[in-house]
């Protein structure tokens, strides 16, 4: 399996995450599933039956979020030296020449991305078509919405 580009931030989510499963979740969905078979008659039984099926979505999670940790590149971008130029984990502020909008992204991991808080991921068209440029450079983007141009403003390693 590949690599998958984590930044600090992605992996200590999900590693709460993985802990919360783990502590809370899994002993919780347990204990309604004894108290369910307590009832009696398991066939019949809709508590039982939403317990298994928690039992086995919380099991299914905390294997994909292990596989993953197994497989991350956790990468500290406050400590890579890029001198100046877009790499997974920067902040960029860019500009849309289209709408003269100021935007800015982080580039992050598939399972960090929420484009509500600025966070795209690293596969992602903005992302791809960044990576590599520096303050000034202008980025021409084909993405599902058609051909967009961004000007680089500012890229920050935070």
């Amino acid at each position: 399996m590949n690599k998958i580009p984590l930044t600090v931030r992605g992996a200590e989510t999900l590693r709460n995450e993985l802990n919360e499963l783990k502590t809370v979740k899994r002993p919780a969905v347990i204990a309604a599933i004894a108290e369910a078979r307590a009832h009696g008659d398991l066939k019949e039984n809709a508590e039982y039956h939403a317990a298994r099926e928690q039992q086995g979505f919380i099991e299914g999670r905390i294997k994909d979020i292990d596989a993953k940790l197994s497989h991350a590149q956790i990468i500290d971008v406050t400590s890579v030296d890029a001198g100046g130029r877009v790499i997974f984990g920067a902040t960029v502020d860019v500009i849309d020449l289209e709408s003269d909008e100021e935007l800015t992204y982080q580039i992050v991991g598939e399972d960090e991305a929420d484009i509500q808080q600025g966070l795209i991921s690293v596969n992602s068209p903005i992302a791809r078509g960044l990576i590599g440029k520096e303050e000034g450079d202008v980025a021409e983007i084909n993405t599902p919405g058609g051909q967009r141009e961004f000007e680089v403003l500012e890229v920050r390693y935070v």
